[in-house]
């Protein structure tokens, strides 16, 4: 089994790459890898967006989060970007490690493979 985390800091521009990091993320799972998505930077933003159920990506983001990959959201950013009330409804856990930012270097030693969208 291979290890993967998925840190998604795509813009509310970048549907695409939000949306590819759900895939990737569901399709890496199924095929038995472990995997953990965290979300960072601007890309805290898409779990205000992929819990909305009007949000057409919706049953994908959940489908994702039931299968227990979604890690958390950073701490600090979710505050920078205004969605830390959204993550707190979410259920998410708040990521802060680091000054309030998650550790890359705590994946790191863990072996995992970092992929950035």
């Amino acid at each position: 089994m291979k290890k993967f985390a998925i840190i998604l800091h795509a813009s509310e521009k970048e549907s695409g790459r939000a949306l590819h990091a759900l895939l990737y993320a569901q399709e890496l799972k199924e095929a038995g890898n472990e995997v953990k998505v965290i979300f960072d930077g601007a890309g805290t933003v898409w779990v205000k967006h992929f819990e909305d159920p009007a949000n057409k990506y919706n049953p994908l983001y959940k489908a994702v989060k039931n299968l227990g990959v979604i890690t958390g959201v950073c701490e600090y950013c979710a505050g920078a970007f205004g969605v830390s009330e959204e993550v707190k409804t979410s259920g998410l856990t708040m990521l802060g490690d680091r000054n309030g930012h998650p550790s890359i270097a705590q994946l790191a030693s863990e072996d995992y493979q970092i992929i950035t969208l």
